[in-house]
This record gives C-alpha cells, sequence and structure tokens, in this order.
C-alpha cells in the first residue's frame, strides 16, 4: 500500500522501496524494527509534525505535599571532593510521551496579572483613560499603541522578578520529572497546576503518522544501511553468473540519504530555535 496506515504497512512499503519482493532483503526482522523505531524516535524528537503543543493539568494530592515538604535526599559523589549534596524532592511524575514544557500556570504572587489589586489592573482601572491622546490608532478614545506597549512593559517586569503566574521550574525529557522550584508552603492539596508542554504523537492512535513523507523516506534509508551493514562482510564475493556483491556501496549510499534527510530536517521540519533579543 502507498499509503501506509499502520506499522506493518511502512514495514511492507520500505522493504519495497529497497527491492522485494524481486530482491531477497537479508535482514532480520528484529533489525527492520530497530530501524523503524529509530525512525518514529527521531520523528516525534526533531519533526514538527511529529509532537503537539497541549495542556496538562494537575491537581496536588497528600503524597506530592509530602514529598515537597519531606527532608532533601542525599547523593555522595566522589567528584570534586567527595562531599554529600542535597537535592530537594519537589518534583511531579510527569508523562514519557512529554518531552518539552514550555510554561507552567498555577502557583502566583498575583503581581502584574491577576487579582483587583494587580499593576495590570490597577492601570486599566485608574489610568487608561488619560493615555489616550487622540491620534494615532485609537478605540473609544483610548490610544491602543500606547496601551499595548505599557502592556509590555508589565510583561516584562513580571519576567524579570518572576513573581507572576508563571513558575520557576526545571524538566528534563530523561528524568519523566518536573521539578518546581518554589517554597514548598505555597503548595496546598487539591491546589491545580496547568503545564504547557509539547507531546508526542502516538502513532497506533493517529495513523496518519506511518504515511509522513519524511517518516517513510527516513525508515527506508534506516532500513537501507542496516542491509548493507549485514552484507560488508560479503563484499567482492562472487556470486553466481559472475555477479560480485558490494554491501560497502549500498551502506555508503544509505549514509548518503540519511544525511541529505537529517539536513532537510533541520531546515525545514524543525522549528527555528527563539533567541531572546533585548
Amino acid at each position: 500500500m502507498a499509503q501506509p496506515s499502520n506499522r506493518q504497512e511502512l514495514r511492507d512499503y520500505c522493504l519495497r522501496q529497497l527491492g522485494a519482493p524481486v530482491l531477497e532483503i537479508n535482514l532480520d526482522d528484529d533489525q527492520i524494527d530497530d530501524a523503524i523505531d529509530d525512525a518514529l524516535q527521531y520523528f516525534r524528537e526533531r519533526h514538527f509534525n511529529g509532537a503537539e503543543k497541549m495542556y496538562l493539568k494537575h491537581q496536588f494530592t497528600d503524597a506530592d505535599i509530602t514529598r515537597f515538604t519531606s527532608e532533601n535526599e542525599t547523593v555522595s559523589t566522589a567528584a570534586p571532593d567527595a562531599a554529600t549534596w542535597e537535592n530537594r524532592k519537589n518534583y511531579l511524575e510527569i508523562p514519557e510521551h512529554v518531552f518539552g514544557i514550555s510554561k507552567v500556570y498555577g502557583i502566583s504572587s498575583n503581581f502584574v496579572r491577576n487579582s483587583l489589586f494587580g499593576m495590570s489592573n490597577q492601570y486599566y482601572l485608574m489610568d487608561l483613560f488619560s493615555y489616550s491622546s487622540g491620534t494615532g490608532l485609537a478605540f473609544g478614545g483610548v490610544d491602543m499603541v500606547n496601551y499595548y506597549m505599557v502592556k509590555q512593559h508589565f510583561e516584562n517586569i513580571d519576567m524579570i522578578i518572576n513573581t507572576g503566574s508563571l513558575v520557576g521550574y526545571r524538566f528534563n525529557c530523561r528524568q519523566d520529572r518536573l521539578y518546581i522550584d518554589i517554597d514548598p508552603m505555597r503548595v496546598t492539596k487539591d491546589q491545580w497546576l496547568l503545564i504547557d508542554c509539547y507531546r508526542a504523537l502516538d502513532p497506533s492512535t493517529f495513523g496518519e503518522v506511518f504515511n509522513d513523507t519524511f517518516v517513510k523516506k527516513y525508515a527506508t534509508a534506516l532500513i537501507k544501511r542496516q542491509w548493507g551493514q549485514n552484507l560488508i562482510k560479503f563484499n567482492g564475493v562472487q556470486l553466481p553468473g559472475g555477479v560480485s556483491m558490494n554491501g560497502r556501496q549500498l551502506y555508503e549510499d544509505a549514509l548518503n540519504e540519511i544525511k541529505a534527510l537529517m539536513d532537510a530536517s533541520s531546515s525545514t521540519y524543525e522549528l527555528p530555535p527563539l533567541d531572546m533579543i533585548g
């Protein structure tokens, strides 16, 4: 099938691209599965269509409160001076399919955004109409350009002092732990936390992942590389009819295809990194 919708159809598609069933593909089933797994992993981690932005919510439980307020865990290390280090247990378990977290909301000191006495609300209630200049882009007598600039200034203040609704955190997708860097006394039971994150698409749920152009080409190239690696040791062996095997050429062709796909991935299929300017 030219449009695979599951793992088996993608497997068959890749083998047909390499010449099966006309040619015998000298690979073990586990090697083919490993190549497909590697292709899907790369797609989820590096391709903008391999993940979705979503919001996860978590309600603090008694176990969370106990862990946040418990004694620190000690870690002994031989470097640099065989000292004993302490690490707080201020973390939440995160599902393994989450590989990136952008923001964490829910624990705030209400400095800029929230509450009646926050800077933003006070500006709107008391000073908004005094900023109208009567010129430029205005709505109801309000200078929207100036209002927008003041709001941006409030956001800068909030980012610098970090006392708004954003929460200081640390996250590494290989740990599956979200560390919340706040005073543990600010955490209460049944309090909600909102996590702005990126989640990898599950191919078993979203079958169109198997039909993605990049996935099909990359999985085929990985299988081809493994096939060539298997045949390298038979390089130059004469077959009946005077045909000689050239596994190294097959292997090098696959390497070139993989490199071209990875270059295209970094320039075409990945979101550009965002720089902080100012």
